[in-house]
């Protein structure tokens, strides 16, 4: 805690009204800060004095001799101090200033304790949605190492199938440095990895096709990172005629059903 934190905590421990933890700080603070420890010394007679300031009462004899003979036995002879009228043994009468004083700081002190618990639950509270916020990150990060170890898998699978067929694509006109190269199973599915294929125009995606003998098939859209590369892993329809060919073209965001824009990579497939 600061410095200003633990000084609005020194009325509460004159009083005794502070956690083992919150005691255990304020006194390690006193045995640095002179300035605390003179206020603390200056609030330690008046805290004392709360506790006189409701007038004594002495029991009633019976109760009390009931009581001593508990402690020491019926009909034992009680030390002397044991039969002095309790009244005898007060302090003088407290000033009325002091007592005032002392119900002040009783005020005051319960008030900064009040205050000091009310900005505990602010802190709890603030530390709570953090936590939540953290625990949401966390599901977020979950979900997505989920999607990647997926889609390893996902790809593994295709480049071990029986049936794989690769494709290597090359850049046409709109993109001759580009290139790409695709693995197709009709079993397990089709990957897809590109690079150096030009920014997209705003507005725009490119969208890859599995050409077959009856119509080209869209197998998903690409948006490449800044550096060119673009891949997708897909699983393909179980009755998807053979394909022969794999072209990527640029078209409208939001893809289309059948190429409408300039073919950037084209190739065919080997087996």
């Amino acid at each position: 805690m600061t410095h200003e934190e633990l000084r609005e905590l020194t009325g509460s421990y004159a009083l005794g009204a502070l956690t083992r933890d919150e005691r255990r700080s304020v006194e390690a603070h006193l045995a640095e800060c002179d300035a605390c420890s003179a206020e603390v010394r200056a609030l330690m007679p008046v805290a004392d004095a709360l506790g006189r300031i409701v007038p004594q009462q002495d029991p009633p004899a019976a109760l009390k001799r009931r009581v001593l003979d508990s402690v020491y036995g019926a009909g034992q002879r009680l030390p002397s101090v044991y039969d002095r009228p309790v009244a005898a043994k007060r302090m003088g009468a407290w000033p009325a200033w002091l007592a005032a004083a002392a119900a002040a700081v009783a005020a005051v002190a319960l008030g900064v304790y009040v205050q000091v618990l009310q900005d505990r639950i602010v802190r709890l509270e603030e530390g709570l949605r953090q936590a939540e916020a953290r625990a949401a990150s966390t599901g977020t990060a979950l979900v997505a190492a989920r999607e990647t170890a997926n889609e390893a898998q996902m790809r593994v699978a295709i480049l071990s199938a029986p049936d794989v067929a690769r494709v290597d694509l090359t850049g046409q006109t709109p993109a001759p440095r580009a290139s790409a190269r695709a693995y197709w199973s009709r079993s397990r599915g089709l990957m897809f990895t590109a690079s150096d294929l030009p920014p997209l125009p705003a507005g725009k995606v490119y969208q890859l096709w599995v050409v077959t003998a009856e119509a080209p098939v869209s197998a998903g859209l690409l948006r490449p990172d800044p550096g060119g590369r673009a891949s997708l892993t897909v699983e393909t329809p179980q009755d998807l005629a053979t394909p022969v060919a794999m072209a990527v073209t640029i078209e409208p965001a939001g893809g289309v059903p059948a190429p409408t824009g300039e073919k950037y990579l084209i190739g065919t497939p080997t087996h």
